[in-house]
């Protein structure tokens, strides 16, 4: 079954809390898909009363006091975006029949072998006369983008009411899927961070997942993963559930903003090139385990596969590999994140956070330990974050406040659950820290009471920039903003507009700064070998076989990479295989120099 196609080859994928937040309402009109986060149903309350205003439309408050005033929050939002992003598209459609300029600046937006783009240009060259036609053609064939949401399956907290735990279904994840569910969006759930059999299952309890009588899926599952065995477990999953996977959203394990997911060494070019060769049987072997649980669940079955999608993330900067990653690899998308922090058309970004992204260098830009979650995270030197949190351990009063809960997932002091970055965790664990202090050298200790300290609140760090960028008012403690840009911030360099990043992504324009910026590929092998040498400079236990075993692995599969691409850049990208095969022999070099431990 074939999806009408987007217009456009690339997407806005999920950024923090905030940063996406509105993103449809910005871009949805012009074609451009983009991604929710629905995991802070207080952002997306006072987002609903903001926007509401701001439109005139309706608004009534749901306070904390409705039993399941989380999922009943994400839906009202989610149809007040679907109501706003309509509304746009319809008045967007009418400008373009009637003003020839904003034609001509929508055409010069598109991707230049797009049908769409020829189609249009042969009318307008036809003159006034054909506005009735360009409306027709409008209406068949231009389509808004998506408004599809993202959910961190690991972000899934248990939820009590005066010390008595609520039903699975109030858990965090559990209520924004189905807020979502129970929203009017035709669109996709992005699921991230890995499988959770829990929530996966309870998808079945809604039928916008399943096919109608046409064989279509009002709502669709898309599955952010790292490689393709995880795929195939994931996508298995949920087919014997009678769910079918729409997307695989491959990301690169290092090479993206915000969490990242480090693969055992495995490359994003080999992996997207497995999932090239093996899509078909994918296709099929998946097909027949949903054909099968649809019919065991008495539900209509789809005699023909379903539309699946694969598409791509992670550190793509450049034309050129935008056009390479579509026809070497044949995906359907390629999600272009951390750029579109610089345009204040597609995101929320206040003031002094972008000018410190614009301000950005290579060294700025790190993998910290920052996250509750214990999950490396990309993010940036000298946020107000940063500032705010080294104040509190310099008046020792580290910690957050932690009002909002939502990565209070820790167990170790009880079930209702802690988060690693507030200040009760952090008192409690500075108190057993300091009861050792003489056991272990000074520098063990400083080592460890870094590691307590680093956590930062990401539930509030991650929302402040949409309250910061429309005066909304901040309430509780002073956090300040936390941002997650991956490593491809250090080559963007200014604010741009959204026509100058699409024309960008198309070859038509160039807006990268002209420092020498490394090939996306490139990067991602040198941010693996990084990792690697950390992984075994950093151990703080004694070595054990099953270690040194992973490290080998980790350490073949890179060596296995660096030959696929010497091979690869041979004939992809001719006009950059010299200084790209430079770059690989380096990493091969330096692959070749790290030493993995032996057992004593």
């Amino acid at each position: 079954m074939i999806s009408p196609k987007s217009i456009h080859t690339f997407h806005i994928p999920v950024m923090g809390l905030a940063y996406t937040i509105d993103s449809p309402i910005r871009v949805a009109q012009y074609g451009i898909s983009s991604v929710i986060s629905i995991i802070d149903d207080e952002l997306m309350e006072r987002m609903n009363a903001f926007y509401s205003k701001k439109f005139n439309l309706p608004y009534q408050e749901i306070t904390k006091k409705a039993q399941d005033h989380r999922a009943e929050r994400i839906t009202s939002y989610l149809n007040l975006v679907d109501t706003i992003v309509k509304e746009k598209f319809s008045k967007f459609k009418t400008e373009l029949t009637e003003n020839k300029l904003a034609l001509e600046n929508f055409i010069a937006t598109l991707p230049n072998k797009s049908s769409i783009k020829k189609e249009l240009s042969n009318v307008l060259n036809g003159g006034s006369a054909l506005k009735g036609s360009i409306l027709d053609y409008l209406e068949r064939h231009l389509k808004a983008g998506d408004i599809d949401v993202n959910i961190m399956t690991k972000v899934d907290k248990d939820n009590f009411v005066n010390g008595e735990q609520l039903p699975v279904e109030f858990n965090d994840a559990h209520a924004s899927l189905r807020g979502f569910a129970n929203s009017n969006l035709n669109s996709s759930v992005v699921l991230s961070a890995g499988m959770n059999p829990r929530l996966y299952s309870y998808f079945e309890n809604f039928n916008d997942f399943f096919p109608d009588s046409q064989g279509q899926l009002k709502k669709k599952i898309i599955l952010k993963v790292s490689d393709y065995r995880s795929a195939t477990i994931q996508g298995k999953f949920l087919a014997k559930k009678g769910l079918w996977v729409s997307e695989y959203r491959i990301e690169s394990g290092l090479n993206c903003g915000g969490h990242a997911f480090a693969t055992e060494g495995i490359l994003l070019g080999p992996i997207l090139e497995e999932f090239k060769n093996k899509k078909a049987e994918l296709i099929q072997d998946t097909h027949d385990v949903f054909v099968k649980a649809l019919k065991l669940k008495e539900r209509i079955v789809s005699v023909l596969p379903l539309d699946l999608k694969i598409t791509v993330q992670g550190g793509v900067g450049t034309a050129d590999e935008h056009e390479f990653l579509l026809k070497n690899y044949q995906v359907d998308s390629v999600g272009w994140g951390t750029p579109f922090l610089l345009v204040p058309e597609a995101t929320s970004v206040d003031k002094q956070t972008m000018a410190l992204l614009a301000n950005a260098k290579e060294k700025d830009l790190y993998l910290s330990g920052i996250s509750p979650l214990g999950i490396p995270f990309n993010t940036i030197k000298g946020t107000t974050n940063e500032y705010h949190k080294q104040k509190r351990i310099d008046n020792n009063k580290a910690g957050s406040s932690c009002p909002k809960k939502y990565l209070a997932l820790s167990k170790e002091m009880g079930p209702e659950g802690i988060c690693t970055a507030s200040k009760k965790y952090q008192d409690v664990k500075l108190q057993e820290l300091e009861a050792k202090r003489f056991e272990v050298s000074l520098n063990m200790y400083e080592n460890a009471k870094a590691k307590i300290n680093e956590k930062a609140c990401l539930c509030v760090g991650l929302a402040n920039a949409s309250y910061l960028e429309n005066d909304i008012k901040i309430k509780g403690q002073e956090q300040g903003v936390v941002i997650c840009p991956g490593p491809n911030m250090a080559y963007f360099d200014k604010e741009v507009s959204l026509s100058k990043m699409m024309q960008h992504i198309y070859g038509n324009e160039s807006v990268l700064s002209h420092i020498n910026r490394p090939n996306m590929f490139v990067k991602e092998l040198k941010m693996y070998v990084d990792y690697l040498k950390n992984e075994i400079a950093t151990i703080s236990e004694e070595v054990t076989a099953r270690q040194i075993k992973k490290w080998d692995a980790f350490k073949n599969n890179l060596f296995n990479g660096v030959i696929y691409y010497q091979d690869l850049f041979l004939t992809a990208i001719p006009s950059e295989n010299t200084n790209i095969q430079m770059e690989l022999q380096f990493y091969k070099e330096q692959l070749i120099a790290v030493t993995i431990p032996e057992l004593e």
